[in-house]
Order: C-alpha cells, then structure tokens, then sequence
C-alpha cells in the first residue's frame, strides 16, 4: 500500500553518494524552487514503491519514526556496502522466520534509519 516515500536529508551531495554507492544507482536530482529531490530511479511497474531523498527546512533526518524498507536480493549485499559509504549499521542480517525471509537497518549519512529486506 505504499505509494511513495521520501528520506530527509542535511547534504544532498552526500546522501545522493551514499545512496548511490550501497544501491548501485543513479539518483536525479530535481530543484523545485528551493525543495531539493533525489529521484531514486522508477523500476517501472516492477515490486515496490519509489521516492526521493528530499531536503528543505521541514524535513529533518531522524532515527525515529517511520521506518523504510528497500526490497533486495540479499540484504548483505547492501549491507556490505554501508560503512564504506559513510553509513553505520544499526541492526546486521537477521532471519525474520522461513516464511518472511531477512532484514538489515543501517544509519544513513544524515542520521536517518532505514532497513533492508530480502528472502535469501
């Protein structure tokens, strides 16, 4: 039922490089007069919701409050990818049970907690 999300950010620069190195993608940036927005790419029609990173003065990075989670192959994959990215990881692969697979959380660059999930 999620049909968009979007992640606070302080620096867009660096949460842009950061997302972009654990994911492996391109993220556009979009200036809509002063609201800054990191497009994550559209996996057109495929599983999953898209959004953005977004910055401007009401958006504040946070630990707490809504949590995201970015569908994966394997969340290790990512996970791998954290720390060198500049991030922190906040919860390592864990098996959530047979039927529901695995789960990983991370601290982003900006401060923002975000998790992982995957079937393998």
């Amino acid at each position: 039922m999620v049909g968009w999300f979007e992640i606070p950010v302080s620096d867009m620069a660096r949460a842009k490089k950061f997302y972009e190195t654990v994911f492996k993608v391109e993220i556009h940036e979009v200036n809509f007069g002063g609201l800054q927005m990191g497009w994550f790419p559209n996996h057109n029609g495929g599983e999953g919701a898209t959004g953005t990173l977004i910055k401007q003065e009401s958006y504040i990075p946070s630990q707490e409050g809504t949590l995201v989670y970015f569908i994966s192959k394997d969340v290790q994959n990512e996970l791998d990818r954290i720390e060198v990215a500049g991030g922190k990881i906040y919860q390592p692969k864990t098996k959530i049970s047979d039927e529901h697979g695995f789960m990983g959380v991370f601290i982003d660059t900006e401060g923002n907690r975000v998790a992982l999930h995957s079937n393998a």
